[in-house]
């Protein structure tokens, strides 16, 4: 493709103008850009032409034949037009330098944004190509280099909104507030002279900041949001798909203000900053869907810690096949929850979607004709078909306390936040021989631990071995982002030895190719988009049953659920890589090697 040469005159782009190269590059075909060009004043309120053609959702005749999306469309013209192309991911972007290289309304009078400044060179996005009289200017000025960039005209002119206004928020802030990080912090600095004024959680400019990080965090995907006090500044970080990311820092007088902003929202005790605290905030995205915060906050050596983790209520109504159960794992897990009594367990360590199981388990158990209890601690999602009831150790009341008193309630299915002593333990049992079906967790590697885990407790193998239904073990993979992952032969060395290393010991036939991670637009260059489980499921038959009444040696347990049919955690993973969801490394790094597993012969002369 030839690039445009850059001595055309100085002009703004024309729906024609594209067009026209459009055909030329054969993306579409001459009949549908000559019908645009005839119905052009009908989109007298478009601010770009990109945005015209982008609203066609015309498909490109060049291979692959993807869809001329905006962003598709800023690529293309990029090339056409010989500069760089980029695509601005807030969280690369440290606003409050970029802010500083224009102002706002010079910005917004050239339809520019600088994405990237340095000690050389400032990087300006634009989508119009031959408006250049800024560029001479602006270097004069800055007495840097500047390069232009091509970027989507949408993201420029949403992002020149919320940059300005979130650098005028933050810098306003920062202006209100007297420099106070030192206050509640292990090394509390007292200036001389300086008012002790504290910051104002409700002033407009925290208020503001507030729902930008939320409404940020929502559209990104965060499950988390950190934010952390440091010496100097604080830290604001996403959990997005496991890992953190880095969002932006902050002046420490700002970040107090924000946490004691959350911490009112939240119906928390603001002046309590000596002990943790925990809360809850609903809330909504900007389309109306609603959104849960759970919060915990955490005191430090620099002040209060602030994670607020984000529950979406849709998770709820996904059904098993999305959570990750195969047809297999579902009809045993089905078969266990399904009995009128007795007690079923999900194990796993934290953050590994034993929550979300639960919570969905019991959205499909919860008919009119049942009444379904939960004791939790705390809360994680309000579900209106539950009635649920929160720890609260203050006042004595724990899993135990709240066990006793839901059994006095009527119940038909009891979920039980977490086993943690005996005390809760003895209080299950009890509940499972009443005629009740328990759920609850464990913190246990795999399956047959927990089973053994619940006799280490001290709880009576008779009454394990009359009461106990089940236990799934599960661990959460990302998921290969379905527009970038690509498709490699199952031939290279090092590939066959992974492979083979995370199905050992079990007999499984290798696949010919397997996908690894390449990164796109829609994953954020990361090559993962969401993750989905990987579970263990034990039933606990007869025969498994019999080994429990006699002490629960684990590595008979195990070596018996394998034979009737216990996919482990490992080889559950490594049929969703052969499927091309995974990669062999997110499976290796999650599910740990069985250890019993890995010798069979000894185990079976244990």
């Amino acid at each position: 493709m030839a690039a445009v040469q850059p001595t055309i005159a100085e002009h703004r782009l024309t729906l024609a103008e594209l067009l026209d190269w459009l055909v030329e590059d054969k993306q579409v075909a001459p009949e549908p850009a000559e019908q645009l060009k005839k119905e052009r004043r009908y989109y007298k309120g478009a601010s770009h032409p990109l945005l015209m053609i982008a609203d066609q959702k015309w498909k490109s005749l060049q291979p692959p034949y993807r869809v001329l999306t905006l962003e598709a469309l800023t690529e293309w013209m990029a090339k056409r037009v010989g500069l760089e192309y980029l695509h601005i991911d807030p969280l690369k972007i440290d606003f409050s330098a970029v802010t500083e290289v224009m102002s706002s309304a010079y910005a917004t009078r050239f339809h520019v944004l600088p994405v990237s400044v340095n000690t050389k060179e400032a990087v300006i996005a634009t989508a119009e190509p031959y408006m250049r009289d800024w560029e001479r200017e602006l270097g004069q000025i800055l007495k840097l280099d500047v390069r232009r960039v091509i970027a989507n005209p949408a993201d420029i002119d949403r992002y020149q909104v919320e940059f300005y206004n979130l650098a005028k928020s933050i810098k306003g802030a920062h202006k209100a507030g007297v420099a106070t990080s030192g206050i509640g912090n292990f090394e509390q600095l007292v200036e001389l002279g300086a008012s002790n004024k504290q910051f104002d959680a409700n002033d407009a400019h925290i208020v503001r900041i507030v729902d930008w990080l939320w409404q940020y965090a929502f559209e990104q995907r965060a499950s988390d949001i950190h934010i952390e006090p440091r010496r100097d500044l604080g830290i604001v970080r996403f959990r997005i798909d496991g890992v953190l990311h880095q969002v932006y820092q902050i002046p420490a007088v700002v970040q107090a203000a924000m946490t004691s902003r959350i911490k009112i929202l939240g119906r928390m005790d603001v002046v309590e900053k000596r002990r943790p605290q925990d809360g809850r905030i609903k809330t909504r995205t900007l389309d109306g869907q609603e959104i849960e915060l759970r919060l915990s906050t955490l005191p430090t050596a620099f002040g209060e810690k602030l994670v607020m983790r984000i529950f979406d209520p849709e998770v709820l109504v996904r059904d098993f096949t999305e959570l990750g159960f195969s047809v297999e794992d579902h009809n045993r897990w089905r078969e266990m929850t399904e009995r009128p009594n007795g007690i079923v367990l999900v194990t796993g360590p934290t953050g590994s979607g034993k929550t979300t199981t639960l919570y969905s388990t019991l959205k499909t158990l919860a008919t009119p004709e049942v009444n379904v209890c939960t004791v939790e601690d705390p809360i994680e999602m309000i579900e209106g078909t539950f009635n649920q009831m929160q720890v609260t150790q203050n006042i004595d009341l724990g899993f135990a306390e709240g066990l006793r008193a839901l059994m006095r309630q009527d119940p038909d299915i009891i979920m039980v936040g977490e086993i943690r002593d005996l005390e809760t333990a003895e209080m299950a049992v009890q509940a499972a021989l009443t005629g009740h079906l328990v759920l609850s967790t464990l913190h246990t590697n795999d399956a047959p631990t927990a089973m053994t885990r619940l006799l280490e407790l001290g709880v009576a193998p008779y009454l394990l071995v009359a009461t106990i239904n089940g236990v799934m073990a599960q661990r959460l993979v990302r998921i290969l982002c379905p527009s970038c992952k690509q498709k490699v032969d199952l031939n290279r060395v090092e590939d066959v030895a992974a492979w083979d290393g995370l199905v050992s010991p079990w007999k499984t036939n290798r696949p010919t190719a397997i996908y690894k991670p390449v990164g796109c637009l829609e994953c954020r260059m990361t090559g993962f988009l969401g993750r989905v489980g990987i579970y263990e499921v034990l039933t606990c038959s007869p025969a498994i049953k019999e080994l429990l009444s006699e002490g629960g040696n684990e590595a008979k347990i195990r070596q018996l659920a394998l034979k009737e049919g216990m996919r482990p955690l490992r080889l559950s993973g490594a049929l969703k890589v052969a499927a091309g969801l995974t990669t062999i490394e997110e499976v290796a790094k999650v599910a740990p090697p069985s250890r019993d597993a890995a010798r069979p012969s000894e185990s079976r002369k244990g």
